[in-house]
Parts: C-alpha cells; sequence; structure tokens
C-alpha cells in the first residue's frame, strides 16, 4: 500500500460504516475468549479509529451509522463527525434489517450507489472500495467476500436490493446465501478480491503480521498496530 490518496468524486456516491460502542463483553466476544473482554474492546475501538481514517480519504458522502442508539455511543463517535463524516443512528432488528434500512435512509436521499462496510477488516486494501463504487456504474450490486463465507462490503445502486431478509447472519452461508437471492431475482453482480475479517485470536495474529510487513504503509495503519501491540503485547 501507498500514501496516494484514493479519490471518488460523484456527488451520487455515499460511503458508509456500520460500527458499534466499544463497550466491553458487547463487541469482539469470539476474539475476548482469548484476550478478555477489555482488551478485545480496545482492539475494537482501534479497528473503528483505523477504519474511519483510512475510508476518510475517500472523497464522497460519507456517513457513519452507530450503536447502540444513545448519547454516549453518538458522543464516542463526534471525532469522525469533525472528519466529514455525518453521524446517524441505525435501525432496530437484526443485522439484516439494520442494513436494509440504512440503505433505504440514502437512497430516499437522492444518492445513487451506497457502498457500506464493518469495522472488522480494518485493512482492507482501498483501491477495492474504489472499484466497488466503479462496478455499481454497471452492476446493481457489489459485494467484497470474505475467507469465512460472509461479507466486508456491500454496495447496491438506485435501490435496496432484496438480499438483508432470511439470511443466516454470522455462519459461512452469509454469500452464499446473498448470492442465491440475487440470481432469484435477476439483479447483475460484481464481487471484489476477497478478505478477511478479524474475529479469532488467529486472525489478529494475521493482521499483526500483515501490518509488519508493508513497506510503505499508511499512516493509520502504522497506528493500528502499534495500538493493538500495546494490548496484546506481542
Amino acid at each position: 500500500m501507498t500514501n496516494e490518496e484514493p479519490k471518488i468524486s460523484s456527488a451520487g456516491d455515499c460511503l458508509g460504516i456500520f460500527a458499534k460502542y466499544w463497550e466491553p463483553g458487547r463487541v469482539k466476544t469470539r476474539l475476548a475468549q482469548s484476550i478478555g473482554n477489555e482488551k478485545a474492546a480496545q482492539v475494537y475501538e482501534a479497528f473503528v479509529a483505523a477504519t474511519v481514517a483510512r475510508l476518510s480519504a475517500i472523497h464522497c458522502t460519507r456517513v457513519l451509522s452507530y450503536s447502540p442508539n444513545d448519547s454516549k455511543t453518538r458522543e464516542a463517535f463526534e471525532a469522525a463527525e469533525s472528519n466529514g463524516w455525518s453521524l446517524v443512528p441505525q435501525t432496530d432488528g437484526d443485522l439484516g434489517e439494520r442494513m436494509a434500512g440504512y440503505f433505504q435512509q440514502q437512497f430516499s436521499e437522492g444518492v445513487d450507489r451506497v457502498v457500506l462496510l464493518g469495522t472488522d477488516s480494518p485493512n482492507v486494501p482501498l483501491v477495492e472500495v474504489q472499484e466497488a463504487f466503479e462496478h455499481l456504474k454497471t452492476s446493481d450490486v457489489v459485494l467484497g467476500p470474505t475467507e469465512d463465507g460472509g461479507y466486508y462490503l456491500v454496495g447496491a445502486a438506485k435501490r435496496v436490493p432484496p438480499i438483508f431478509a432470511e439470511i443466516p447472519w454470522s455462519t459461512p452461508e452469509v454469500l452464499p446465501k446473498t448470492i442465491a437471492c440475487l440470481d432469484n431475482e435477476g439483479l447483475s453482480y460484481t464481487t471484489l478480491d476477497p478478505w478477511y475479517d478479524v474475529d479469532e485470536i488467529y486472525d489478529l495474529h494475521r493482521l499483526v503480521e500483515d501490518l509488519r510487513d508493508e513497506s510503505e504503509t499508511e499512516l493509520a495503519l502504522q497506528v493500528l498496530l502499534r495500538q493493538i501491540l500495546e494490548v496484546i503485547e506481542l
């Protein structure tokens, strides 16, 4: 990776992040089984900060959708607001209902293309995000597959796709079921290069090694590596 700043100039593009407040015991619960709730929450907070910092380089409308919907959480994300992100609470419901609500809200405001990421893949190449918007000029949906059968990115053009209901979230069936929905509806889609989520301790070790191996890494990833090492003392 280089420090070259990506640019997207279309006013009709909206980039979103889904993020939770880093309350111990409520985030990174699988990772917490190895390093404890407090450290897992600190790692997750670092993931959120890195994701916001890196995606701030992409020039388009940017919206951070937070959970839970309370004043404490909103205050925790005010730093993102000062960096050009609009803050909106996630709607109620399961993950699919909340994502559908997010897409509906953005399209109702006149956006043409919406791309949404979580915070579990903090080092995902920015070029994949750029390419997602490009693909949405010719495809109805774009998906960024993860190695565990889910996706790190989902995008849609013009309308909310019917891919958020009756999906077995947090299972290896997420991506196959999503693609089956698209095929059944006759919607076009493009898949990006796969990446990985950081859910377990071995994922975190992999991330650390990947960050160490970068010769010309981004500043946000240098900061992320330092923060992770301070927490887990590798």
